[in-house]
């Protein structure tokens, strides 16, 4: 979280209205209600979202939107697949989410780099294997767990207009701009680069709100609904007002101090860019295992002279060693292991200049 923001959100934490801290305050106050209609306004500004889509505030992570897309998308037609773009951890679940809920036989896996453990060698578009017959297509933008980003690299053009394009954008959502309009809709997770855990804000085109897209065979949950939130301006039960108003913040934070959109995506650049040299550039001892075509920008993946008998041992000293100096949660995934360093907005150039010397120290001195 930016600085700034934090900072702000304290003094509101304490005292936001009338001597009161804005979690003390109604929901259906008008202090809240004020907060809300600023947040949105200011998201929808941001990535200059079109008229013709809302902007929904649920919770439940990104990961209950795995549920939540199938059942309001996959619609009544049982010949239309739900097709999955698979590229790392989140689609894979994504997919299979969609496989529990809806049946196998509703689900196609388009392309899966399942087989290169998920490093980025996405096979060329001739070998992706679409259905006939879609009721949406569904890809994750950046896989945080293998550090794979489509960007603005994923082949909009192969998607029919008439077919929903749907988004996990949690770990890349206002990292740089975006058009909204190549999509039906997009979902992203908070504590990423919007705010603290608790909120997922999903942009959902109008036109799949109606009842035709839903799902027939089983009854859809009111707080799985989209419906319910669009109908009730987000307020069906109580919002997690704390993490909405401290998402406002960072997007004010995003207009005024960083100038944009724009500005933040040269800003992301360059930090990785940075990052990348250090790694490309260290004759072997740092190997980042991504294709480079497809290497994220938020989350920068690598080993410690892998080639070596003692590498697991060495990456355990690296990550102990940057602990010491403050940088802190470095260590890859759980599931895979190496190290990972995330990039998100609020990290700074400077502080990945730090990361990057002692990079350099350290191979120097081992």
């Amino acid at each position: 979280m930016p600085v700034s923001v934090l900072a702000e959100a304290g003094q509101s934490m304490a005292s936001f209205s009338q001597g009161h801290g804005l979690m003390e305050l109604s929901h259906r106050g008008k202090a809240f209600e004020a907060v809300l209609a600023e947040t949105e306004a200011d998201f929808r500004q941001l990535l200059a979202i079109p008229d013709g889509y809302s902007v929904l505030f649920m919770q439940g992570g990104a990961t209950l939107q795995f549920s939540t897309v199938a059942l309001n998308l996959v619609g009544a037609d049982a010949d239309a697949k739900c097709d999955y773009i698979v590229t790392g951890a989140w689609s894979a679940k994504a997919a299979e989410e969609a496989e529990c809920l809806l049946g196998k036989e509703r689900v196609n896996v388009v392309v899966s780099t399942k087989k290169s453990k998920h490093n980025g060698d996405i096979p060329a578009l001739d070998q992706w294997k679409f259905s006939q017959k879609q009721a949406y297509v569904f890809y994750c933008d950046n896989e945080t767990v293998h550090g794979v980003e489509f960007g603005n690299k994923f082949p909009f053009d192969a998607i029919p207009s008439n077919v929903p394009l749907i988004c996990d954008m949690s770990s890349s959502i206002l990292s740089g701009p975006i058009d909204v309009s190549k999509y039906g809709l997009i979902f992203a997770g908070a504590q990423k680069n919007m705010g603290p855990a608790g909120i997922t804000v999903v942009i959902i085109r109008n036109d799949l709100l109606t009842p035709s897209r839903k799902c027939t065979t089983q009854p859809i949950p009111q707080l799985l609904d989209y419906n319910t939130y669009s109908t009730s301006q987000s307020m069906y039960n109580t919002p997690p007002t704390f993490p909405i108003y401290m998402c406002g913040l960072v997007f004010k934070w995003l207009k005024t101090e960083i100038g944009g959109l724009d500005q933040m995506s040269a800003i992301n650049t360059q930090k990785s860019t940075a990052l990348y040299n250090a790694i490309d550039g260290s004759n072997g001892f740092y190997v980042c295992p991504v294709n480079k075509a497809y290497r994220s920008r938020m989350n920068v993946c690598f080993l410690v002279n892998p080639k070596t008998p003692d590498a697991a041992a060495l990456e355990k000293r690296f990550l102990a060693e940057a602990e010491a100096k403050g940088m802190v949660q470095l260590g890859g995934h759980r599931s895979i292991g190496g190290v990972r360093a995330s990039l998100y907005n609020a990290m700074t150039l400077e502080n990945v200049e730090i990361l990057v010397a002692f990079m350099k120290e350290f191979q120097a001195r081992v």
